[in-house]
C-alpha cells in the first residue's frame, strides 16, 4: 500500500511557482518563466553551463582532430596502402570498397581513441552523466564499431557506385545519401536501438492509457508503448516516436518514467508526437538533403584541385578509394562551418514540435518542469547569438517562456 501511494505521488506534477500558477488572476509569461528558472540552484546552473560550454570547445577540437587524422592517412600513404590491400584481397569492386571501409574505420577509431575516451567516458563521469562502467563503455563502443562497419560498408558501396558511374556524382550522391538516411530511420527502431538497449512493452496502464489516448487523438495508429532501459547508460530523460513504413514505435526511456510525473510524460509525448504529425522526418530529410547537396558540390569543386596539387597522395580520381580521407576532410570541414545553419534548421523544427505538444497535451507546467530536467546538461540561459549558433534545440529559457506564454492564453489550465 505504501509503495502504491508513493508511486501515485510521483505521478503528480509538482506545483508551479506562484508567478506561474495564475492565482493572481493573470500570468506574466516572462515573470512565470523567471520563477521557474530561479528554482534551479546556482551551483547546478553553473555546472550545466560549464558542461554545455565545454562542448563548444570539444566540437572544435574534435573537428581539428578528425582533420588531422584524415591528413595523416593521406600524407603517410596509409590510405593508398589500404586501397592496395583491398584490391589484392578481392577483385569485385563493391567488396573492395567494403574491405577498405573496415580498414579505414578501424584506423580512424584507433587514432581518435584518446579524444573519444576523454569525451565520452571521463568527462561524462566527471559531470555525473554516465552510468556505464569502463568495461560497459568499451562494450558499447565495440557494438557501435561493429554496426558502423556493416552499415557503413553498405552505404559506401552505394556511394562509390554513384561516384564511379555518374558524371554529376555530387547530385546523385546527395540523393543516395538522403535515401540511406531514410533507410536508417526505418531500421533504427527494430534493428539499431535493440542492439544497445533492452526494449520491452510498457505494461503500467496508468502510463500507457493516456499516452495511447493522446496518440489516437492525434491520428497516430499505435496500439502499444515501448520502454527502453536508457538508465543503463545515463540518467538523461528521453522519448521518441520513430520509424515509418510499418516500423513506427512510441518509445519512452526508463529515466523518463522513473523521474517524471505523468503530466511531464504527457508533455514530452505531445512534443514527440508533434514531430510525427507535422512531418518532421520528411521535412528534415529535404532540408538536410539540400545541405548535403551543397556540400557534395563543394567536394567536387575542390577534390581534383587538391589531389593534383598533392600528387604524392597517389589518388587517381574521385572514384579511387584512397581519396576517401580527402572526401571526408572536405565534407567534415563544410559541415563544421555549416553548424549554425544545421542547428537552426533542427531548432526551428523542435520549436514547432513544442508548440504542437502544448496544444495537444495541454501540459505547460509539465513542459516547464521537463525543460528544467533537461537543463541538467543543457545550458538554461544562453545569449541569443549563442543559442542560434550552438543549440539544436530551444534553450530551457525559451521553452519555459513558450510554455508560460501558452498557459497565459489558456486560463482553463490554471487550476491543474
Amino acid at each position: 500500500m505504501i509503495a502504491c501511494l508513493l508511486l501515485l505521488a510521483q505521478l503528480q506534477l509538482a506545483p508551479p511557482p506562484p508567478a506561474a500558477s495564475g492565482a493572481s488572476g493573470s500570468i506574466d509569461p516572462a515573470a512565470a518563466a523567471r520563477a521557474y528558472l530561479d528554482q534551479v540552484p546556482a551551483a547546478d546552473r553553473a555546472r550545466s553551463a560549464a558542461y554545455f560550454e565545454g562542448g563548444y570547445w570539444l566540437d572544435l577540437v574534435g573537428f581539428l582532430w578528425s582533420a588531422g587524422v584524415f591528413l595523416l592517412l593521406l600524407h603517410t600513404g596509409a590510405a593508398r596502402k589500404m586501397r592496395d590491400r583491398a584490391e589484392r584481397w578481392v577483385r569485385w569492386k563493391p567488396l573492395q570498397t567494403a574491405f577498405f571501409w573496415v580498414d579505414f574505420l578501424v584506423a580512424v577509431t584507433v587514432l581518435s581513441f584518446p579524444l573519444t575516451l576523454y569525451r565520452e567516458y571521463f568527462r561524462e563521469h566527471a559531470y555525473g552523466l554516465s552510468n556505464l562502467s569502463f568495461g560497459g563503455w568499451l562494450g558499447e563502443l565495440a557494438k557501435g564499431l561493429a554496426l558502423s562497419a556493416v552499415l557503413g560498408a553498405v552505404a559506401l558501396m552505394v556511394l562509390y557506385a554513384v561516384l564511379r558511374r555518374l558524371r554529376q556524382w555530387w547530385l546523385w550522391g546527395a540523393v543516395a545519401s538522403v535515401a540511406l538516411l531514410a533507410v536508417a530511420l526505418v531500421i533504427g527502431p527494430v534493428l539499431i536501438e535493440p542492439a544497445f538497449n533492452k526494449m520491452q512493452k510498457l505494461q503500467d496502464q496508468r502510463e500507457v492509457a493516456p499516452i495511447l489516448s493522446l496518440a489516437r487523438a492525434n491520428g497516430i495508429a499505435a496500439g502499444e508503448v515501448w520502454e527502453m532501459d536508457a538508465s543503463k547508460q545515463s540518467k538523461r530523460i528521453g522519448a521518441h516516436v520513430s520509424g515509418f513504413l510499418g516500423t513506427m514505435r512510441i518509445t519512452l526511456n526508463d529515466n523518463l518514467l522513473s523521474r517524471c510525473s505523468l503530466p511531464e510524460i504527457e508533455a514530452v509525448m505531445g512534443h514527440e508526437m508533434g514531430h510525427y504529425v507535422i512531418g518532421s522526418v520528411p521535412t528534415l530529410l529535404v532540408e538536410i538533403g539540400l545541405v548535403i547537396t551543397a556540400g557534395f558540390a563543394l567536394v567536387a569543386f575542390f577534390f581534383d584541385r587538391l589531389r593534383l596539387r598533392f600528387g604524392r597522395w597517389c589518388v587517381a580520381g574521385i572514384g579511387d578509394l584512397a581519396g576517401l580521407p580527402l572526401i571526408a576532410l572536405l565534407f567534415t570541414t563544410y559541415m563544421f562551418v555549416m553548424t549554425p545553419v544545421i542547428n537552426s534548421v533542427i531548432r526551428a523544427d523542435e520549436s514547432a514540435a513544442d508548440l504542437y505538444g502544448l496544444n495537444s497535451a495541454r501540459q505547460p507546467d509539465g513542459q516547464a518542469q521537463v525543460a528544467l530536467k533537461l537543463g541538467e546538461y543543457r545550458k538554461l540561459e544562453p545569449g541569443p547569438l549563442e543559442e542560434m549558433i550552438f543549440f539544436d534545440h530551444p534553450s530551457g529559457r525559451t521553452r519555459i517562456f513558450t510554455a508560460m506564454r501558452w498557459k497565459a492564453e489558456h486560463p482553463e489550465t490554471w487550476s491543474r
